[in-house]
């Protein structure tokens, strides 16, 4: 198992600031904000009236009219993005053995548009209460990596990862030990969530976890700084095709990146609250350099959880400090979450592909909306504020952490 290697071959993403790879890469270098008013439904009663939300999307651009029905939006953005992560890594189906082909895919909160709706319709119906008999296949996270499956004949390992925001670097996690183990040659992982709606926005006011800001949508998500008061719902979807290496040589495939290593821990300490001394951050963030059997001095880049919540994004450069000491002051640090939004269960998913980005294009993406110094976070260390930064990226971090103090790190590598 040792001598697996294994690699990044397709990628696709849907996303607040891109509907495709091409449009977020582009969006992304550009500091561009994917946080408006939410247009998807009348917020008059909720504290928070904005959210980081696809745009201009139709499922009609890319399913027929019976097909978009039994899906709810989380798993149409899932197909979308594993659709143009196969086509982006020339997969020729009829020329691939498909029973070593896999899906395993994370989602958070799963069909909760579906959820809502469905109750709403069943409460509402008081001569003749019923269900729509596709409530619960559109309810459930794993029908995602079904769906995918069944479209393509993907007949390989297939189940969905829920770890709230770490969900789609479980999957990454999982797809990458699957290939190494010999189990599998290539799996399409990810993640997607579509959570912009009453329940979702609801929910998170209800946890006082969501910025107020009102007035100011665009710069509401900005961590690191002062005055940050809570993250941005955002929704959309991403997919990496892994691969095992020598698969990949043998038919020619474009390779982006190398997975060198992962992290995993617990924070054991609340619901929904980091550790305020980041304990689960650093030891996520230590076996994650310990399982790539890299020095931490090699690490080039790291793109943080960095929620913007005043907790979280402390929490976090405290566990960088301590693990990297005074490397920590040579690293790039950026959160895309400050243009993206908080995609929750499929954060780690673009967030990967941002960072792949980042070694293929030796440019670091910003960290947005950065305009007051928060003296309790370290302003000597680099967090790429409001501009993208050139760097030479060999090694690339990428962080996610959950409700319930599920922490994730995945390593990337340049493809040598």
């Amino acid at each position: 198992m040792g001598s697996k290697r294994v690699v990044v071959t397709g990628m696709g993403a849907i996303t607040p600031i891109g509907n495709n790879l091409n449009d977020y890469k582009n969006s992304l270098y550009k500091g561009s904000s994917g946080c408006d008013n939410i247009m998807s439904f009348d917020t008059t009663n909720f504290k928070t009236k904005f959210a980081c939300e696809v745009k201009g999307y139709d499922p009609l651009d890319y399913f027929d009219r019976k097909e978009s029905r039994k899906m709810d939006i989380y798993a149409q953005f899932g197909m979308i993005a594993a659709a143009e992560a196969i086509s982006d890594a020339s997969l020729d189906i009829d020329k691939l053995n498909l029973s070593r082909i896999g899906v395993i895919w994370g989602s958070g909160v799963g069909g909760i548009e579906t959820f809502q709706n469905e109750l709403i319709n069943f409460a509402e119906n008081n001569k003749n209460p019923r269900f729509n008999p596709f409530f619960i296949p559109k309810l459930i996270p794993d029908i995602c990596p079904g769906l995918i499956a069944i479209k393509y004949g993907f007949r390989g390992p297939n189940f969905a990862t829920v770890s709230a925001c770490a969900s789609a670097s479980n999957a990454i996690i999982d797809s990458y030990n699957y290939i190494l183990s010999g189990t599998s040659d290539i799996i399409i992982t990810g993640g997607s969530e579509s959570a912009v709606n009453e329940t979702g926005v609801g929910g998170f006011n209800a946890l006082k976890a969501l910025s107020e800001r009102n007035e100011s949508p665009k710069t509401a998500s900005r961590p690191f700084d002062k005055n940050r008061d809570g993250f941005v719902l955002g929704e959309g979807g991403g997919s990496l095709i892994l691969e095992d290496y020598e698969h990949a040589l043998s038919r020619g495939a474009k390779i982006y990146a190398e997975i060198i290593g992962f992290g995993m821990s617990c924070d054991a300490h609340h619901i929904t609250a980091p550790h305020p001394e980041g304990e689960g951050a650093r030891l996520v963030m230590d076996n994650a350099i310990k399982s790539a059997n890299i020095e931490k001095e090699s690490v080039d880049y790291i793109n943080v959880h960095g929620t913007s919540t005043p907790l979280g994004d402390k929490s976090e450069i405290l566990a960088i400090q301590n693990v990297f000491g005074s490397h920590s002051y040579n690293l790039n640090i950026s959160s895309t979450k400050s243009m993206t939004g908080h995609l929750l269960g499929a954060a780690g998913a673009i967030e990967s592909i941002a960072s792949i980005f980042s070694i293929n294009h030796g440019l670091i993406p910003p960290t947005i909306n950065h305009s007051t110094k928060d003296e309790e976070i370290n302003s000597k260390l680099n967090l790429t504020l409001n501009k993208s930064q050139k760097r030479d990226v060999n090694i690339a971090m990428s962080n996610t952490f959950g409700f319930g103090g599920h922490n994730t790190s995945v390593i990337f590598k340049k493809y040598k």
